[in-house]
């Protein structure tokens, strides 16, 4: 009998092993269905004696769609507070104490789009920064725990209002201090506003000063839903465990969307629930659309970061989130029968009571799955022959889907790909896998799975070396300009009323006051657009400053930094004060100085800027009168261009240009 079995699963083994070659017709995955075909580890998927925590779904930070790609069950997305938040600002939708708009920034738009895709999709909002005012002059937004409540519930209802989205989950302040009364206060007024489905998430940070402060205070402990932690490791701790919560990694992954990423992230998926009971897990980010020399750049589930081509990369994070998305759903429960595979790896079962089943299973090397964050110790995954045996009620499933993933190697690489189906009555419910190093395999019941297809995107392109914007936009889409990528303050469309002339659409710096901040924000708003590349420019614009003796603006070529580092940004900086002065600096903080000088400049009146960096030299023009000639700069070599104000302070731009060669 034995002897039978042995040559069945041998014949079968055959099968599996020409689907997983493909059109290339090599690169065999052998697929076994015999457990006594080769010594290994067994592992009981069974839920006679219950089952284990409520899954809740994979997301990302700032989409989803069902069985395609990544189909993703949760958005969260930043609630914008005009601060830095690591590769640029978001526009709050309360700049200042009576201002209401709820249509500034891409989140809104964001959120419906993906709506469109899954309406099923859970949404979350989380503050990184909040505007100045709330602060009252202190860079802290628990001043006046009412009013900072009320701020946030405002986004929520505007949300609904004018957007027709519902928020499901709200946090309290990201990676920074949590208020216990705050979040108190902030439970109430959302409960008043007739808000109780809205959930709150603290403190997304680390697990063990909420924990523990939930285990003492049984009113804290009631209003929290969702324990969240950040990067965590695959690990929870002692206290978070026995508060009895949902324990989320509300942020994780960060890391270089390679096939390491994509290691990473399957990895985390599956141990962030066998080591934590993590019953969700979100990664920064969603899509990599910013510069990519700014910080964490390509650390997306994909890249889009070339607006003015249209280009993009369906990168393998998103066929390894799709192992779990396509294949679960929130609300489907893991099974308590989980765990590591006895040569490395490990697997997860999950089951939505009704007789579905899916498996996932990982066997990351320890130097393919490193996150950005943290350390990650060292382990051994080898070559092993692991055979599942399936009791209670998945005993008599009579045959599963199989998809497989192989990073690596391009040569033995398989993205997301369908395997011969299992068919297990003739098993006893019993199949067995040889699995080998950096590999990903879902089995399911589920038939619904497809890798589908997609349009060639357009080719990659350069940004283009000539770059015009005149801001004529009578209503624009978003409140920002294409392109342009604020990294302190917040630029948007503006409709000039004094100048129905040539100035009557422009790009407007609108912030007045230093946000609350959770980056090193700079003293002076600056926002940069074009080719990190560029080493020879010349940038042309109009500028208008609009506050009286210390207001101050200016251009800027070859700015190599952004982000959480803007504060550091060298560059050269061609600057005008309305006090009479201009400035030639290597840096935005203004410290290290090339010329200065009186030139006649007062506010209220709109002036053409240039500054051209050719070599070694740069020299600038006022009204295209040369005001200062070849100043010699040395670094930085190359960087991009930008425009900006000497403070918190309105002011205006106009008919942008730029000529620039890489």
């Amino acid at each position: 009998m034995a002897g039978w079995l042995l040559s069945a699963s041998r014949q079968r083994r055959v099968k599996a092993m020409t689907a997983a070659a493909g059109s290339a017709g090599r690169a065999a995955v052998p697929l076994l269905l015999c457990a006594l075909l080769a010594p290994g580890g067994a592992y009981v998927l069974d839920d006679s004696d219950g089952l284990g925590r409520e899954f809740d779904g994979i997301g990302a930070v700032s989409g989803g769609g069902p069985n395609f790609g990544a189909s993703l069950h949760i958005l969260k997305v930043e609630i914008g507070g005009d601060g830095q938040t690591t590769d640029g600002t978001e526009p709050s939708h309360m700049h200042y104490a009576l201002d209401e708009n709820y249509f500034r920034g891409y989140e809104w738009w964001l959120m419906k789009e993906a709506k469109k895709r899954n309406p099923n999709i859970t949404l979350i909002g989380l503050p990184w920064s909040f505007p100045g005012w709330l602060g009252k002059g202190f860079d802290w937004p628990y001043v006046n725990l009412q009013l900072t409540a009320y701020y946030v519930v405002t986004w929520i209802v505007g949300a609904k209002r004018y957007h027709d989205l519902d928020i499901d989950y709200i946090g309290i302040w990201n990676e920074r201090s949590y208020n216990a009364n705050y979040i108190k206060i902030l439970r109430k007024m959302l409960n008043s506003q007739g808000l109780q489905q809205v959930k709150i998430i603290a403190s997304d940070n680390l697990w063990e000063s909420i924990s523990a402060a939930m285990l003492l205070d049984a009113e804290l402990f009631k209003v929290v839903d969702v324990i969240g932690a950040h990067y965590p490791g695959t690990h929870s701790v002692k206290d978070a465990r026995l508060t009895g919560k949902k324990l989320w990694s509300s942020e994780d992954f960060s890391t270089l969307n390679s096939d390491t990423g994509a290691g990473c992230w399957g990895r985390i998926l599956n141990q962030n629930y066998v080591n934590g009971y993590m019953t969700s897990t979100i990664a920064w980010n969603l899509v990599a659309s910013y510069y990519e020399q700014l910080p964490y750049g390509r650390c997306g589930l994909m890249t889009a970061q070339e607006p003015w081509s249209g280009h993009y990369v369906v990168e393998s994070p998103v066929w390894v989130s799709a192992h779990t998305t396509q294949f679960t759903q929130p609300g489907w429960y893991y099974l308590k029968t989980v765990g590591h595979l006895e040569k490395g790896g490990s697997y997860v079962a999950l089951t939505d009571g009704l007789g579905n089943l899916t498996i996932i299973i990982e066997t990351m090397s320890h130097k393919h799955s490193k996150c950005i964050r943290p350390f990650l110790p060292y382990f051994n995954v080898s070559q092993q022959f692991a055979t599942f045996v399936l009791k209670g009620s998945f005993s008599e499933i009579p045959e599963l889907q199989v998809w497989y993933t192989k990073l690596g190697k391009t040569s033995e690489r398989f993205l997301f790909k369908q395997l011969d189906s299992l068919w297990l009555l003739d098993s006893n419910g019993s199949f067995t896998l040889k699995l080998q190093e950096d590999e990903l395999f879902t089995l399911t019941t589920l038939t619904t799975g497809r890798k589908g297809s997609y349009l060639l995107p357009p080719k990659s392109q350069h940004f283009p070396s000539t770059y015009k914007d005149d801001f004529n936009v009578d209503y624009p889409f978003f409140s920002e300009a294409p392109n342009f990528a604020d990294q302190t303050g917040v630029f948007e469309y503006f409709t000039n009323m004094e100048d129905p002339g040539e100035h009557h659409f422009t790009l407007r710096q609108v912030l007045n006051q230093r946000p609350i901040t959770w980056a090193a924000d700079a003293s002076n708003t600056i926002s940069i657009i074009g080719d990190y590349n560029w080493t020879n420019l010349t940038i042309k614009c109009d500028v208008y400053i609009e506050t009286p003796d210390t207001g101050g603006v200016f251009i800027a070529g070859r700015v190599n930094k952004g982000g959480i580092l803007i504060r550091s940004a060298r560059g050269i900086f061609f600057w005008i004060f309305a006090n009479g002065s201009y400035r030639v600096t290597g840096d935005l903080a203004g410290w290290i100085i090339y010329a200065l000088g009186r030139v006649e400049v007062i506010a209220k009146k709109w002036y053409t800027l240039t500054l051209t960096i050719k070599g070694r030299f740069a020299s600038g023009m006022l009204n295209d009168k040369s005001l200062w000639t070849d100043i010699p700069v040395n670094f930085p070599k190359n960087g991009w261009a930008a425009i900006g104000t000497h403070s918190f302070e309105f002011a205006q731009f106009d008919n942008f240009h730029v000529e620039a060669t890489r």
